[in-house]
């Protein structure tokens, strides 16, 4: 993820090969955080597809609707 976001900006991220559960995403928080808190975020469901939002220093970036 960007290293500096701007309130407002979005990442969307979907698994098109359908392969996250055996080839984990990691979504690195480069510094900020993830649904508040201070850690990478793993997505390990086949098919998965989302948006994230960054909505500020305190909660960073938090799940969006697709």
């Amino acid at each position: 993820l960007p290293s500096s976001p701007n309130v407002g900006d979005q990442v969307k991220f979907a698994d098109v090969t359908r392969s996250f559960l055996t080839n984990n995403f990691t979504i690195g928080r480069n510094g900020n955080n993830i649904m508040g808190l201070a850690e990478d975020m793993v997505i390990d469901e086949n098919g998965a597809a989302f948006t994230l939002i960054y909505s500020g220093a305190t909660n960073g970036w938090i799940l969006g609707e697709n």
